[in-house]
């Protein structure tokens, strides 16, 4: 190895091509920029979604509507689902655990319990939130209704 023959580490040189140094170098004047425009001056950088000047998109659409996100959402269950799961397993408690291992609701949601259907069965309900029908239908028969 002799310093005649030292290079430099691949990828370690850019462009050699001095912008800006006379006509000569065929970069001179405008500096391969072109002549005028947004894009030839110093400090030029398109904002995102920008359209060359037409309305952007994210402009044209109406905004409209609020969406909270304190909001919490339950999964609805009726009285009627309640009787043919407690038909099913003979059960006297119905409890998130066992809604969840019927597959009637998924891992992390909350449940509300709603009064449509028919309640034949006596049993205590542990769930989220009920509705007022719901807990006179339950009660009615004996039942208890208990927000966990």
């Amino acid at each position: 190895m002799k310093l005649s023959n030292l290079k430099p580490a691949k990828g370690a040189v850019h462009s050699s091509k001095r912008l800006g140094r006379g006509e000569g170098s065929t970069t001179g004047g405008t500096a391969g920029r072109g002549h005028k425009g947004a894009k030839s001056r110093s400090g030029n950088s398109k904002k995102i979604g920008f359209e060359g000047g037409q309305m952007p998109l994210q402009r044209r659409l109406p905004k409209y509507g609020f969406t909270n996100f304190n909001r919490v959402e339950y999964k609805p269950l009726n009285l009627d689902a309640l009787q043919v799961l407690a038909e099913k397993s003979g059960v006297k408690e119905i409890t998130i655990d066992l809604l969840r291992s019927n597959g009637l609701i998924s891992k992390n949601d909350k449940v509300k319990i709603l009064g449509r259907g028919e309640l034949k069965a006596v049993i205590t309900v542990k769930a989220h939130a009920f509705s007022a029908t719901a807990i006179a239908a339950i009660e009615k028969n004996g039942g208890k209704a208990e927000k966990i």
